[in-house]
């Protein structure tokens, strides 16, 4: 079988990387090979294609078959439409001077084709940034007004417990003012209670005063010193004028005494 230009896979599982190798058609995939003429990275937009022109040239040239893939990366890099000038120069049907003025022609064209694709790339990922950005913005917009909303409501709610606490001072102050004046007023109440009482102890009294039962015997002694408490008036002062004269006879003695002790001096 004729030698082959294939792609020779590497890389981890999900980020494929290929090799650009000729190799004999019977050999697999990622056996031996017998050059290694580039790589092929899918991943990148644009793809990224390093590729030694000449060699892949003097293959196609020699009569190795391309791979469908390698076949379209081979027309991306121009090398089959150097090799169609290159048979055309074989056959007479161009100069290589035509044919190279040809393929300079096509390769500005498609280098322009490509900075075309790469600056669209570009754009696309600088609009995709933009985009992010502006909805990262608009997340975080939203973030500020929700945390504005929820410190606005928390402020609201201080402010009812202030005014709560507020009232409920005024109202403790309230209660306990009455409380005062009603213990201003309780001595009121006790001198009441108090005169109430006043009124109350003669009753007792009285009850008590009441007189006993007497008896018969008691009776007639009661009666015997009401007798003698009934003394006339006229006798009074006949004892009276008995207490004078002694009182003149005490006062005369001593006179007398006082007379003896001159004398006996």
């Amino acid at each position: 079988m004729p030698t082959k230009i294939r792609l020779q896979r590497k890389g981890k599982k999900g980020r494929p990387f290929f090799h650009i190798v000729i190799a004999d058609g019977r050999a697999p995939r990622d056996g031996k090979f017998i050059e290694k003429i580039g790589t092929y990275n899918p991943l990148t937009k644009p793809a990224d294609i390093d590729l030694d022109f000449e060699r892949a040239l003097y293959w196609l040239q020699t009569g190795a078959q391309p791979t469908d893939t390698v076949r379209a990366i081979l027309s991306y890099k121009g090398i089959l439409y150097k090799n169609h000038l290159q048979n055309g120069v074989k056959k007479g049907a161009l100069t290589q001077e035509q044919a190279d003025a040809k393929f300079d022609g096509w390769l500005k064209d498609k280098e322009a084709k490509i900075a075309g694709a790469v600056q669209k790339v570009e754009q696309a990922s600088t609009d995709e940034q933009k985009k992010r950005l502006e909805a990262e913005r608009k997340v975080n917009e939203d973030r500020a007004k929700e945390l504005q909303a929820k410190r606005a409501a928390e402020l609201k709610e201080m402010e009812k417990e202030k005014a709560g606490a507020e009232e409920e001072a005024t109202e403790e102050a309230e209660e306990a003012a009455p409380a005062e004046e009603t213990t201003d007023e309780t001595p009121a109440t006790e001198e009441v209670a108090e005169e109430t009482e006043a009124k109350e102890e003669p009753v007792a009294e009285v009850k008590e005063e009441e007189p006993a039962k007497e008896t018969p015997a008691e009776e007639e002694a009661e009666e015997v010193k009401e007798e003698q408490e009934a003394t006339p008036e006229e006798e009074k002062p006949a004892e009276a004028e008995q207490a004078e004269e002694t009182e003149e006879k005490t006062e005369e003695e001593p006179a007398a005494d006082e007379d003896e002790e001159k004398k006996a001096e």
